[in-house]
C-alpha cells in the first residue's frame, strides 16, 4: 500500500502546454516548472478593489521594482555605506535629498490634515458657544466637535493581558529578552518593554503610549513554522525597523492615515434607495474625491521610504542571522495563509469531536503538529508560490515591497555569515520560558 502511495505521489506525466515531464505533486498542485502550466490554479472570486486600493498596488508593484534595481545598481557599484556592506540605506546621487523632499511634504501634509481637525474642535466650540439659542448653529458645532473628536491623533495603547493575548514583561521571560537585547544590539538599536504573544501568523513592532515604550508582537502561526535561525531573522527584521525608521510610522503621519481613513468611511457612499440617498452621495461627493485624493498623495510621498525600510530591514535581519535564514523567512511568509488555514482546521476540529473519537486535549502538541504540517512543504511547492506571487504582487501588507522582490534581492546579493547563532541549549531555554504561553494560547485557539 506504501509503495502504491508512493508511487502515485512520483508519478511522470507529460505536461499539455509543452509536452515537458511533470511529477505528480501529490497533495500539492502539480505544475510544470518550464512553461508555468497549472501553476496558479486557484479561482479568485474576490471583489475587485476600490480606486484607492487600485493604485496604492500599482504603486507598490512599480516602486518596489525601481527600488530593488536602485539598491541593486548602489550595491554593485560597491560605494562606501551600502546596504549591503553597513546596513545603510544612502542612495545614489540625490536620492537623499529626494527622500527628504518626499517626506517633508508628507509631514507637511499631515499637519494640514490635523489642521483640519483642529479647525473642526475650535469651529465647534465656537458654533456652540458663539450660536447658543440661535436656530441649528450649536446642532452645527456639535457635529463639528463630535468629528474632531472621532479624528483627533492618538497613542496606541499596550494590549489587556488575555488568555489568547499574553503580554510578557522583562521578569516573566529573562531568557527571551536578553535574546531580543543581543539581536537589537547587532542592529544598532535597544530592546523592547513588552512582548504580545497571539496566534497569528504574523509579528510586528510598534510604540504605545505617550512616552511611546516599545512593544514587539509575536504571532506563534509564524514564530512555530521557523528554525531557530530563522526567528533571529524576524527578530533582526523587525528591530531592523527601530533603527532605520520609516515616515509612515512617525506618530504625525501615521495619525494622518488615520484620519483620512476615517473621513473616507464617513463620506463613503450609500446604497441608494430613495432620492434622498441619491442627494446625500452627490453632496458628499466632492470631499470624498478629495478625500482619497489627498489619501493617495500622502501614499505616494510616503511609499518610498516605508519599502526602502523594508528593504534595510531585510538587510539587517540577513546580517545578524545570515543570507540563508532571511531567505528563508521570505519563504515562510509565503504559507503564512496555509498556516492560517491549518490552525482554523485544528479549531474547527477540537470542536466538532464526536464523544470519545478523540479524548486527548486538542491543545497539546498543536504548535507541533503545525510546525511539521509546514516542514512537509516540498520545495517544488515553494518554488511554484513564489511564481504565484510574482505574478499577484504577493505583499505581507500595503507597506511591503512584493515578496519575491524582497527574497530576489537577499537571494542574489553578497551572501552573508550569521552574526548571531543560537545554540541549540540556547533555544531550548527560550522555547521552556514560553512552554505556558503556547498552552494557553492553544487551549484559547481550539476554544473558539
Amino acid at each position: 500500500m506504501a509503495e502504491t502511495a508512493h508511487a502515485v505521489a512520483t508519478a511522470v506525466r507529460d505536461c499539455p502546454e509543452c509536452g515537458a515531464p511533470v511529477a505528480d505533486g501529490g497533495r500539492y498542485v502539480t505544475w510544470c516548472a518550464a512553461c508555468d502550466w497549472n501553476v496558479d490554479p486557484e479561482v479568485r472570486n474576490e471583489e475587485p478593489p476600490g480606486r484607492v486600493e487600485r493604485l496604492r498596488r500599482r504603486l507598490v508593484r512599480r516602486g518596489g521594482e525601481q527600488l530593488l534595481a536602485e539598491l541593486t545598481e548602489f550595491e554593485e557599484r560597491g560605494e562606501p555605506g551600502g546596504p549591503v556592506a553597513s546596513g545603510e540605506a544612502a542612495a545614489p546621487g540625490d536620492g537623499g535629498k529626494r527622500r527628504g523632499a518626499a517626506g517633508g511634504l508628507a509631514a507637511g501634509l499631515a499637519a494640514a490634515v490635523h489642521g483640519v481637525t483642529l479647525g473642526l474642535l475650535v469651529g465647534g466650540l465656537w458654533l456652540i458657544v458663539a450660536g447658543w439659542g440661535e436656530g441649528f448653529l450649536p446642532a452645527f458645532g456639535a457635529l463639528g466637535l463630535g468629528l474632531a473628536v472621532v479624528l483627533r491623533p492618538r497613542f496606541s495603547s499596550l494590549p489587556k493581558a488575555e488568555e489568547h493575548r499574553p503580554v510578557l514583561r522583562r521578569p516573566d521571560a529573562p531568557r527571551l529578552f536578553a535574546l531580543l537585547d543581543e539581536v537589537a544590539e547587532s542592529v544598532g538599536t535597544t530592546g523592547v518593554d513588552a512582548v504580545v504573544i497571539d496566534a497569528d501568523a504574523n509579528a510586528s513592532v510598534s510604540a504605545y503610549g505617550v512616552r511611546q515604550r516599545r512593544m514587539l508582537h509575536i504571532g506563534l502561526g509564524l514564530w512555530e513554522i521557523l528554525t531557530p535561525q530563522e526567528r533571529i531573522a524576524l527578530l533582526g527584521h523587525e528591530f531592523g525597523h527601530y533603527t532605520h525608521g520609516d515616515t509612515r510610522r512617525t506618530l504625525l503621519v501615521w495619525n494622518a492615515f488615520h484620519s483620512l481613513g476615517t473621513w473616507r468611511y464617513t463620506l463613503a457612499p450609500q446604497q441608494a434607495e430613495s432620492l434622498m440617498d441619491h442627494f446625500v452621495n452627490l453632496v458628499t461627493a466632492p470631499p470624498r474625491l478629495l478625500v482619497e485624493g489627498v489619501l493617495v498623495l500622502l501614499e505616494h510621498l510616503t511609499l518610498h521610504d516605508s519599502q526602502r525600510a523594508e528593504y534595510r530591514a531585510d538587510t539587517a535581519a540577513a546580517r545578524v542571522a545570515g543570507t540563508d535564514a532571511a531567505a528563508g523567512l521570505m519563504d515562510r511568509l509565503l504559507i503564512a495563509d496555509g498556516v492560517a488555514g491549518e490552525l482554523h482546521r485544528e479549531s474547527v476540529a477540537a470542536r466538532t469531536r464526536i464523544g470519545g473519537a478523540r479524548r486527548e486535549d486538542p491543545a497539546e502538541g498543536l504548535w507541533e503538529r503545525v510546525a511539521a504540517h509546514a516542514a512537509s512543504v516540498p520545495e517544488h511547492e515553494y518554488e511554484r508560490l513564489r511564481r504565484v506571487a510574482e505574478r499577484l504582487g504577493h505583499q505581507v501588507d500595503s507597506t511591503h515591497p512584493p515578496t519575491h522582490l524582497r527574497h530576489r534581492r537577499l537571494t542574489r546579493g553578497a551572501r552573508v555569515e550569521a552574526g548571531i547563532v543560537c545554540a541549540p541549549t540556547r533555544v531550548a531555554e527560550v522555547d521552556a520560558e514560553l512552554a505556558g504561553v503556547r498552552r494557553s494560547v492553544a487551549r484559547e485557539l481550539v476554544r473558539r
